[in-house]
Formats: C-alpha cells, sequence, structure tokens
C-alpha cells in the first residue's frame, strides 16, 4: 500500500529553523499533489503548503506565508518542508498528505493518503 513518511521534527528555539521531509512509497505510487497540513491540540487541521508535480505550489495563511517554503524532489516522490524563523505558535503535528484530484487541495477532505505525522515544537 501507500506510504508516506515523515521526518525533520523536533524542538527548536524561538527563530531557528527545521527541514521537514516526505518520502513516498508504493506500489505504482502517483499523485497529483502533495501537501503539508499541521494540527495543533484543540484546533482545526490547517493547510500550510501544497505543491503539485507538473509545478507550481501555493502557501496559506499569513502567519506562515515568507516564513515556510515548500518544495520536492520528482524522482524520489519527496517533498520537503523548509521552516524558517520559528514561533511557539507554530508548534503542532505536521502532517504529509497526497492528493489524486487537481482541484481544490486547500482542505484535508482532498487528500486521500495520510502520514502518521511529525511533531514541531517552537520553543520560547
Amino acid at each position: 500500500q501507500v506510504q508516506l513518511l515523515e521526518s525533520g521534527g523536533g524542538l527548536v528555539q524561538a527563530g531557528g529553523s527545521l527541514r521537514l521531509s516526505c518520502a513516498a512509497s508504493g506500489p505504482a505510487f502517483s499523485s497529483y499533489a502533495m501537501a503539508w497540513f499541521r494540527q495543533a491540540p484543540g484546533k482545526e487541521r490547517e493547510i500550510v503548503a501544497f505543491i503539485r508535480w507538473s509545478g507550481g505550489s501555493s502557501t496559506y495563511s499569513d502567519s506562515m506565508k515568507g516564513r515556510f517554503t515548500i518544495s520536492r524532489e520528482d524522482a524520489k516522490n519527496t517533498v520537503f518542508l523548509q521552516m524558517n524563523s520559528l514561533k511557539p505558535e507554530d508548534t503542532a503535528v505536521y502532517y504529509c498528505a497526497a492528493a489524486q484530484v487537481r482541484v481544490g487541495l486547500t482542505t484535508a477532505r482532498d487528500y486521500k493518503y495520510w502520514g502518521q505525522g511529525t511533531q514541531v515544537t517552537g520553543s520560547a
């Protein structure tokens, strides 16, 4: 079956950086887009960014634009999330997801496959 494996989470002081990785694997894996979501306790799961394999990416939330960047390595079915200037409010479990639809891509319902998540903590 398709598997998404996140890595790179951890505890970082405010202002620090982390780079998350998500490797997709499985027989004949394919998707239209991949994304990063995050969810903090008591909050809705929110999209961080998505990227299409055909090109083009989008980052949502004004609080993350300019600080978080999504990228991909096509040959390895891997996506990355570079997080700079981390803040305590960035603390959440970050999830990797893959979609097989070409529209939307801004909500969790648009994504079929999910990783287990990796914890990111921005220390004050």
